[in-house]
């Protein structure tokens, strides 16, 4: 069936889009480029500025790139146009303690190599991830980048018009929101959320470690909140070096942050442990409440949610921005195979199949973590002993362990 058969008449004094993705972050961009990379007609809109740019200094954020997110970003361009390679995670740690305490003997242990694969993921400095974007997205002769731009979205049955702050306008056949947690278009359709704050706050930031951390991340079940050691690349004046993750009750990340370098670190190395031997932090401190969220609806008329702007869930399993990945790969793909054979990418049909099947995945995410975030935030002993005999046990039924590691590649 034709495009014009099948697609509702759209007004052609304005130029017209098959997609407009309204904001440029790691998701929103990549599922830019990945449309783009197809052939689809379509248009970015972000209110900061996208040029080219030179690798800025280290602030000490990085995102944990699961394998499936890594074929998405190689998919559309991006990982090859990284400015430094990324730095593999081969083994994952997850263990059970208390700070200032060594960890419970009943840990677990994931390898890489025993499925097949050198990684597990990759550890990416925000940064680097941002100019690999920012020169990706310009390349592509299919895609529109409005940057920096404001968007105002009228929709209807046929599509959307686009007006931004420069006075120009567009229309679109489908309209996209990636623009995080807050969403403008989301409220504007009206679409619900649920929403549970966790009372904590998350911390984020790097070390250098007296150490080699042997490409193994560290998850570390703590009373209060997880904490993870996440291995990145050195440097000459930093040759060991990893970030981290902390999640604590507010009250008392509050008073770590206020804290010294040498306060901090001293901080760290009770969560953390001295496996890695003496450390200090580098690089800046960065912080968030702790909430989740998810949408009652992923969809509306000529209208998909990506990313956060569809759902939140805690870092405990550092799936975040990977469960948004998920989602650029899905809707991608539906949008792709329209393209086609001509069909409407903002169809009812279409929205409906990215809902199914994105949403049920998100919800067990969401559940997934908010359970893990109540179980392991329990500080009673007979809980405490319980989850140290799961740990172990997960590590000695083979087809358990199995599915805990695919769950963690993305590829399950």
């Amino acid at each position: 069936m034709s495009l014009a058969q099948e697609t509702p008449a759209m007004p052609t004094n304005d130029h017209i889009f098959d997609v407009a993705i309204i904001g440029a972050g790691p998701v929103g961009a990549t599922l830019a480029a990945l449309l783009a990379a197809e052939g689809i007609a379509a248009a970015i809109v972000d209110s900061a500025p996208l040029p080219p740019m030179e690798l800025p200094a280290f602030d000490g954020r990085c995102y944990a790139i699961a394998l499936a997110s890594q074929r998405i970003l190689v998919r559309a361009g991006i990982w090859d146009r990284l400015p430094e390679p990324p730095c593999p995670i081969r083994d994952i740690r997850i263990a059970d303690g208390r700070p200032g305490e060594r960890p419970s003997p009943l840990s677990l242990h994931f390898a890489g190599e025993e499925v097949g694969e050198d990684a597990f993921g990759w550890m990416v400095e925000a940064r680097a991830l941002r100019v690999a974007l920012n020169a990706r997205l310009p390349s592509l002769p299919s895609l529109s980048v409005h940057a920096p731009a404001t968007a105002s979205v009228a929709r209807d049955e046929a599509g959307a018009t686009v007006s931004l702050s420069d006075g120009s306008r567009f229309r679109a056949r489908l309209v996209i929101a990636a623009e995080g947690r807050a969403s403008p278009l989301r409220r504007q359709a009206g679409i619900r959320v649920s929403t549970l704050d966790y009372g904590c706050t998350g911390m984020v930031g790097a070390i250098a470690h007296e150490r080699p951390h042997n490409n193994t991340a560290l998850e570390k079940f703590l009373p209060n909140g997880p904490f993870a050691q996440l291995p990145i690349n050195g440097t000459a004046e930093h040759p060991h070096a990893s970030a981290i993750v902390w999640s604590d009750r507010t009250a008392i990340a509050q008073r770590a942050l206020a804290m010294d370098d040498a306060g901090y670190g001293r901080e760290i190395a009770r969560r953390m442990g001295d496996h890695l031997g003496a450390i200090r932090p580098i690089g800046r401190r960065w912080s968030y409440p702790l909430s989740a969220l998810h949408a009652h609806r992923y969809t509306a008329t000529r209208l998909a949610l990506v990313g956060d702007a569809a759902h939140g869930i805690h870092p405990i399993a550092g799936q975040g921005l990977n469960l948004g990945f998920r989602d650029v790969g899905a809707l991608a793909a539906l949008i792709a195979e329209a393209h086609k054979v001509g069909r409407d990418p903002g169809s009812p049909e279409l929205l409906a199949r990215y809902q199914a099947a994105r949403r049920p995945d998100a919800l067990m995410m969401l559940g997934a973590t908010h359970a893990l975030e109540r179980l392991f935030g329990n500080d009673l002993a007979p809980v405490r002993i319980a989850r140290r005999l799961g740990i172990a046990a997960v590590g000695r039924i083979p087809p358990l362990k199995r599915f805990f590691i695919r769950r963690a590649m993305g590829t399950a």
